[in-house]
């Protein structure tokens, strides 16, 4: 189990990530919907998640949000890097009624995120402009290569779960362990 612990001006997280976990969760980041994805998160990846997050959320949910993507993508980094024997890619479509959302990502240490949901609005209190930048900061910090695309979707509640689901799914086939040995890399490093 990785361990991390975060303090800014803005924001005091702590956490705790089994990546080959079973997905058990303990979230706390006072802010409901956000603990909603993260659990989610924590579910479909399969890795055993503690996460507490005190943040300036009077101010907005903004800080704490792209603090824990930073936090998260470091202990995935963390617990992957160097490479060994992992599949590597992996992608999903995750089917929430009417919305359906894409990930394909690359465990490539180099972090890139692309982002094609167009979303706007809020669900509950929850800026939903928050979920490009959660996904940033934990692609960037993760050593991930992400693409996210939304293929049809009205309910911005259901496109932003599919959307965690997908990456979730994407994450969890991108670091299972391979029988081959070999670093999947044609440089021989990553």
């Amino acid at each position: 189990m990785k361990e991390l612990a975060r303090k800014t001006k803005e924001t005091s997280i702590e956490a705790k990530l089994l990546l080959y976990g079973s997905g058990t969760y303990n979230i706390d980041t006072n802010i409901g919907f956000f603990n909603h994805m993260l659990e989610t998160l924590s579910k479909h990846a399969r890795f055993d998640l503690e996460l507490k997050c005190v943040g300036d959320i009077e101010v907005d949910f903004h800080h704490s949000v792209e603090d824990c993507g930073i936090v998260l993508g470091k202990l995935v980094h963390d617990s992957l890097f160097p490479i060994q024997n992992i599949e590597r890619f992996g992608n999903a479509s995750v089917v929430m009624d009417e919305a359906c959302v894409e990930c394909d990502l690359d465990v490539s240490n180099r972090g890139f995120l692309f982002f094609d949901l167009d979303l706007s609005g809020k669900v509950g209190s929850f800026d939903c402009e928050l979920v490009e930048e959660f996904f940033r900061a934990f692609s960037m910090n993760a050593g991930l290569s992400v693409h996210i695309h939304k293929k049809r979707g009205k309910n911005n509640h259901h496109i932003i779960e599919a959307t965690f689901k997908s990456f979730a799914v994407a994450l969890r086939r991108a670091c299972v362990i391979s029988h081959n040995a070999n670093i999947p890399s044609t440089k021989g490093i990553l």
